[in-house]
């Protein structure tokens, strides 16, 4: 590709509205322009990024015997009243009507519309397991979509399902897609790690995530550097303690805090460390006020807490409802001396073997501290773990200390077993002329959000620099003075034409640039390897070529550089 023959549009600075680094380097190199919140145009350079992730997930996606098709976009609001999640997805979901006046919507997913596909056409056990999957337009109303492709409201997805007969025949399934998902990002040349994850509103029972690594992940991830134990954050279990509850050693006494609301200012003015305080949060859920107790140092894990009997739908207390119970303001409140008649006390796992902490004091400018359970408070309804796990927690495994990393989700694999199936009455007979309900899998990759992860970890002060496999070229001919020097030109056109020839995926530079603007412009959309073509290095017979990754230059004779250009490309 010739760059007069190609559409570039790069610009010096992102615009203000970009955070994350893909974002403004996405925007600055012309691989995307923006519509409409979270809505994106891919520019022809993008589009080359996104189609070469599209081959190698197809590529995989193939060989793992998963079968292609295409589902629409809009889907009818009847599939989804019948699976039940027409009025529980949430605002996510974008509704419409017809010009009939029937309902709608812009599919966030596609797992009603394949199980309806799946029941129809579907009747024996002589024809499972069976693996669709497709690459299609998503779209979810996000309330405040950002970081460009991280988090549009309109992207690429690759979502596949598998339908079985047995859990057996699906585990088996699960464990294929997984080696394939771990086989495209290896492909893709990134750094990643797949960790157990909770289901969410897909629902099912074994979930699995993967993550490219980068400090500007989203999602935090637990991990075990001396065993192969990763989870998300969300869903890693904070152990129990092992050390025994302490004896009080000392008396319960108000404590005079006057500025002091959180458990950081407490510890501080106190001088104890933050692990000696707990903190209490109030939620609201099935008509009766919970309280969750904490150590200060700990976060609230909400994932664990709605999966506590009775805390499905929580909330968090208004503070009217706080003040209503306590007649306190939030900020002071404790569990001591509250009517445990009206609310249950939950505490987590570490607060429950704690002895003489710091709490509030349930009036406003004070704590109490030297409270012990069973002296000052009875002991908890239940203790559950409900905190988020941290770095030194003793990995679920037993074998080692876990350790916490950012991670950008980038692909979600789901045993979803009969959840889809039962609501929507997609049944086989199996070989004894019963009907039963299939066993289904679902398996989803964010195809662009894979471009904005990989810049994410691929970037330095010049621009991005793609891994070779997603680059929008492999090669760049930059040659200098290429409208004035014959020689020049002629050099230029004989190595463009020999890589063309060799299959080579190369774009030459043949605008009437500054060689400054040139360099700039190809640093900044990231191609690997670059090759410089000027008067001065051909009177000596050779070439400048520049390895994108580490900026390092050699002079190639020119009659070798196609060679030499090989051999690092298959490199």
């Amino acid at each position: 590709m010739r760059t007069s023959q190609f559409f570039l549009s790069t610009l010096k600075e992102a615009p203000n509205e970009a955070e994350l680094p893909s974002h403004k380097l996405m925007l600055r190199a012309g691989l995307i322009k923006k519509l409409g919140s979270g809505l994106y145009t891919w520019m022809p350079l993008g589009l080359r990024v996104l189609r070469k992730v599209e081959a190698v997930v197809r590529d995989e996606m193939n060989k793992a015997g998963a079968l292609e098709l295409l589902m629409p976009a809009i889907q009818p609001a009847e599939l989804w009243q019948e699976s039940g999640r027409w009025a529980v997805f949430g605002p996510q979901m974008l509704k419409m009507k017809d010009r009939h006046d029937r309902d709608f919507c812009f599919g966030p997913t596609h797992e009603e519309v394949i199980t309806d596909i799946a029941r129809s056409e579907i009747k024996s056990y002589k024809q499972l397991p069976l693996n669709f999957y497709q690459v299609q337009t998503k779209f979810r109303d996000e309330i405040r979509p950002r970081f460009g492709v991280m988090r549009a409201r309109e992207f690429m997805m690759k979502d596949a399902y598998s339908f079985h007969t047995s859990l057996e025949s699906l585990q088996d399934t699960y464990g294929v897609m997984y080696k394939a998902y771990s086989n495209v990002f290896t492909r893709l040349g990134l750094t990643f790690r797949a960790v157990a994850a909770d289901t969410g509103a897909i629902g099912g029972d074994g979930s699995h995530e993967f993550h490219v690594l980068a400090d500007s992940g989203e999602d935090a991830l637990a991990y075990c550097p001396t065993s192969d134990f990763a989870a998300n954050v969300e869903l890693a279990e904070a152990l129990a303690p092992t050390t025994p509850r302490a004896a009080p050693s000392e008396a319960m006494r108000d404590v005079d805090t006057p500025k002091q609301t959180t458990c950081e200012q407490v510890a501080e003015l106190l001088g104890i460390a933050l692990n000696r305080t707990v903190k209490l949060i109030a939620l609201h859920a099935e008509g009766k006020l919970h309280i969750v107790l904490l150590r200060g140092d700990h976060s609230l894990n909400e994932v664990k807490v709605g999966k506590i009997a009775g805390m499905t739908d929580f909330r968090f207390a208004a503070e009217d409802e706080i003040r209503a119970f306590f007649n306190c303001p939030p900020g002071f409140l404790g569990p001591v001396g509250i009517d445990r008649r009206a609310v249950r006390v939950i505490a987590d796992r570490s607060v429950a073997v704690m002895s003489d902490f710091v709490c509030g004091a349930n009036k406003p400018k004070f704590h109490t501290a030297g409270v012990n359970w069973g002296r000052d408070l009875p002991e908890p309804d239940l203790v559950a773990d409900v905190r988020n796990v941290v770095a030194g927690d003793p990995s679920p495994d037993g074998k080692g200390v876990l350790d916490i990393c950012r991670g950008i989700e980038v692909g979600h694999i789901f045993q979803l077993r009969t959840k889809y199936s039962e609501a929507l009455s997609c049944q086989y007979l199996d070989a004894d002329g019963q009907l039963k309900p299939m066993e289904m899998g679902c398996y989803g990759i964010g195809v662009s959000r894979i471009v904005g992860a990989a810049i994410e970890q691929n970037f330095d002060d010049k621009g991005i620099t793609w891994p070779a496999g997603i680059a929008p070229f492999a090669v760049a001919i930059v040659p200098v003075g290429y409208q004035r020097s014959e020689a020049v030109k002629a050099a230029a056109d004989t190595l463009y034409a020999q890589l063309v020839a060799a299959g080579v995926d190369v774009v030459m530079d043949d605008r009437n640039e500054r060689p400054g603007v040139m360099f700039a412009d190809m640093e900044l959309i990231g191609i690997p390897h670059r090759i410089t073509i000027g008067e001065k290095s051909l009177a000596e017979g050779k070439v400048e070529y520049v390895s994108r990754s580490n900026g390092n230059t050699e002079l190639i004779d020119q009659a070798a550089v196609a060679g030499f250009l090989s051999g690092k490309l298959n490199n």
